[in-house]
This record gives structure tokens, sequence and C-alpha cells, in this order.
């Protein structure tokens, strides 16, 4: 006679700690660094400006590094990053930090060649990123809700496609006239693509909003890009049009560019009170705890991107008093930078604590 043997009980696996939790957003640091050193640049001080592009010269490299040895060390990991709903799109602040690395290169250093090949480096991980996961996304079986496989950090493929554009329309007046309508073009259809991809992308979100049940967990940081890409567009259009007097096709198109990144500004403006307001019900009425998160760098970097815009667009359409706005939105993403970091040091030190203390790192 046999008895039964109960069942045998297989623990989950352990969630990832350390390297191998590294996610794949990180790079949102440079992008919102690199942002606020040129807003810094614009309204504020060229030495702070200065100071956090040395911050970013470092911090590339050094998450370039980390990312690969995660690769190396925990191929697993990454692969279920790149057909995860959620953090796939995190891949896209790889081409953004790029190219907002060039920008702050070139407005803050005048180092036009090295922006020339963070611009190119961006394309490459553009094309690469955009059509391996959103590839990658279509054909996996099986797919989460919408609710739960949405967030605003889908986004960041908008960001990447406007931040090529953006630096490229910073670049033209340094090509040969023979090749600078092509480069015109080309930045042309990255914006406008872009500006179409938002469109998509905010209309399901949007709907995620208003027709699903949102809790206070739900609105994580990302969703402050509902923003930053409609603000990212407005640069795009407004350095675009800052570019028509060396380009005859956007000189062409010029009284439409202009219109349609007041659009963009427009709507980027809309959302701000949109997010202080949900912002408020999730932390204070609900009490959601507010702790670091690598995720919030994606907050800080559509607040310097709203002054960025604000201020390239005053700019572009002759209407100075928008200065007005941007003044004191340098403050704000500065502060908002500030904070991110002091939580970011902080999060480093409690690591290191649990770590010479023999406990294992959440």
């Amino acid at each position: 006679m046999t008895v039964a043997q109960p069942p045998r009980v297989v623990p989950d696996a352990a969630p990832a700690t350390g390297l191998a939790a590294l996610h794949p957003a990180y790079f949102a640091l440079v992008m919102a660094t690199g942002i606020v050193s040129i807003a810094a640049h614009l309204l504020l001080s060229v030495w702070i400006a200065r100071a956090l592009l040395i911050f970013n010269l470092l911090a590339y490299p050094l998450i370039w590094s980390l990312s690969l040895l995660r690769a190396v060390r925990h191929r697993a990991q990454v692969l279920a990053d790149v057909v995860h709903h959620g953090r796939a799109v995190g891949f896209f602040t790889t081409v953004a930090a790029t190219s907002v690395l060039g920008s702050q290169c070139l407005v803050v250093a005048g180092a036009t060649r090295l922006a020339f090949v963070l611009w190119i480096a961006g394309i490459v991980f553009w094309a690469l990123l955009t059509y391996t996961i959103f590839t990658v996304l279509t054909v996996k079986r099986d797919k989460p809700s919408l609710p739960d496989g949405l967030n605003g950090g889908w986004l960041l493929a908008v960001v990447a496609s406007q931040s090529v554009a953006v630096l490229g329309a910073q670049l033209l007046p340094e090509w040969e006239p023979a090749s600078r309508e092509v480069a015109a073009l080309f930045c042309l259809a990255m914006w406008l693509g872009g500006g179409m991809l938002y469109i998509w992308i905010i209309g399901l979100i949007f709907y995620r909003y208003t027709f699903f049940r949102m809790n206070p967990s739900d609105l994580a940081p990302p969703y402050w890009i509902n923003m930053g890409a409609a603000a990212i567009s407005a640069l795009a259009g407004a350095n675009l049009a800052l570019a028509a007097p060396h380009t005859v096709i956007i000189r062409e198109l010029l009284p439409f560019v202009r219109g349609l990144a007041l659009m963009w500004w427009a709507t980027a403006s809309w959302w701000i009170p949109m997010l202080i307001s949900l912002g408020i019900w999730r932390h204070v009425f609900s009490k959601f705890p507010l702790r670091y998160d690598p995720l919030y760098w994606g907050a800080v970097f559509p607040l310097g991107m709203y002054t960025v815009a604000t201020t390239r667009m005053a700019a572009a359409i002759g209407v100075t008093p928008l200065l007005a706005i941007a003044r004191p939105f340098v403050y704000v993403a500065l502060g908002a930078w500030c904070l991110a970091a002091l939580g970011l040091v902080g999060s480093l030190a409690a690591t290191l604590k649990r770590s010479l203390a023999g406990q294992p790192n959440g």
C-alpha cells in the first residue's frame, strides 16, 4: 500500500535585486539632468548648467556600463523586460537620453561634433528599439488587459522620436547647403510621426483614465510624461521654426510649423493642472507614500522640458510674455531635480548599508 505524497509546492522565484533589478528606464536620469541643465543655461545660471553637464557626462557612460553588465549577467531579466508591456517602453529612455545629452553638449558647451555623433547614435537606437519593441509587443501571444499593460511610460516612444527631431533641428545650420534640405525633411518627418504617435497613445491613456478604476498605485510618476511628450513636441516644432532661415522646406511650411508647435505647447499646458490634481488625490487624500523611485526622474524631465519648450516658443512665435511662465518654472524643475537626486543618494546609502550588514538589497 502506497501513501499518497502531498503535492510539492514550488516556491515563487525571488524578486530580482541589485543589478538584476535595474530598471530599463534609468536613462531618464540623464534625460532629466540634460533638460534641466539646458533650462538653467537659458534662464538661470551658466555655472549650474555646466555642473549638470559634467554630472551627465559621468552618469551616461555609467548607466550604459551597468545596463551592458546586466545584459551579460542577467540576460533572462533583460529579455523579460523586452516582452513586458509595462517595462519594455522604458528602453526608449536610451534614445531620449542620447539625444538630450547631445542637445545639452551643443547648447551648454558648444560641442557641435559630439552633438552630431550623439544625434546619429540616437537615430540608430530609435530605429532598433522602435521596431523591435513594438514588433515584440504586437506578436506576443499572452497580453495584459489595457489597465494592466498601459501607462504614461508608453509615451516615451514619442519622446524618443521628438528628441531626435529636437537635436536635428538645432544642427541644421551646421549642414552643407546641398544636404541640409534632406536633413530638414528627416527632422520634419520625425516630428510629425512622433506627433501622430502621441495622438494614438494618449487616446488610449485618456480612455484608461476615464473608463477604468484608478488606484493610487496606478498613478506612477511616468504619467507626467503625458505632459512631457507634448512639451518636447512643442520644443521640436519651435526649433524647426527657428531653423527656417536656413532651409527652404521649413520656410515654406513656417505658418504650419508654428501653429502646430503652439498646439503642442497648449496641450502640455493643459496637462499640468490635471496632473497636479491627480498628484494631490494620490498623496494627500489617498495617503500614498512618497518615497524615492527611479521612475521619478520621468517626472522631473517634463518639468524641465516644459521650461525649455516655453522659452523656445517665445522666440519661435515672437511672444515674449511666455517667458513670464518659463522663468518661475526653471526653479520648479531645478527643485524637482534636487529632490530626486537626494532620493537617489538616500537610496544608494540604504543599499550600501544593507550590503555591509549582509542583508539582501531590495
